[in-house]
């Protein structure tokens, strides 16, 4: 069977902060032939980066805390904890990011970067393709208010003991899906990393 899509027509919907582009399309079949033609608005996020930074000497993750317009439904929970995490810029790789975004918004030098996955966040309707990363850090030190007045960033940056944190996604306080991800990746493989 072969997987195709023609795109019959695409114009922009919205081109502010984010940009939402709308589709006109078709694909193929799994049962052959192709469907009707359907419209999508896309999100367009651009690719990105998140670096979950860890202490492996201190049994420590480094967390961020701030404001998220996309909680304000729930204004009581609209500050959420994350990790480090930014958008790639033309030119550069999803390796500088991860570099750069610690510094910015955790004040944290990485000692050694490894990819744990690459993934959709929310393929149904965004593009956004994230490098999630584990950053090992010294984690002596890490804390208080970060990120740049120029992007309007007031984060704060905590550390927490790896069994802390791990409750905090069983508590709900670790609502955002990334640091989820991230989190449950570190304790599959925590041992291993402290050894």
């Amino acid at each position: 069977m072969s997987k195709e899509f023609k795109i019959n027509n695409h114009e922009v919907a919205y081109n502010g902060f984010f940009r939402l582009e709308k589709y006109q399309l078709q694909h193929t079949l799994y049962q052959g032939g192709w469907s009707e033609e359907i419209t999508r608005e896309l999100f367009m996020r651009g690719n990105c980066v998140a670096v979950l930074l860890y202490d492996p000497d201190r049994d420590e993750v480094v967390l961020i805390e701030q404001f998220r317009a996309g909680a304000i439904l729930n204004p009581n929970r609209a500050w959420l904890l994350e990790i480090v995490a930014g958008a790639i810029e033309k030119g550069e790789t999803a390796e500088e990011v991860a570099y750069r975004e610690s510094v910015e918004e955790a004040g944290c030098e990485i000692k050694e970067l490894t990819l744990i996955n690459e993934f959709y966040t929310t393929p149904g309707g965004a593009s956004e393709r994230i490098s999630l990363f584990l950053g090992i850090v010294d984690s002596s030190g890490v804390g208080g208010v970060h990120g740049l007045d120029s992007e309007h960033e007031d984060i704060l940056v905590t550390t927490a003991k790896f069994d802390e944190v791990y409750q905090m996604i069983n508590d709900g306080r670790i609502e955002s899906g990334i640091p989820i991800i991230a989190i449950q990746w570190l304790y599959i493989n925590r041992d291993k990393l402290r050894r």
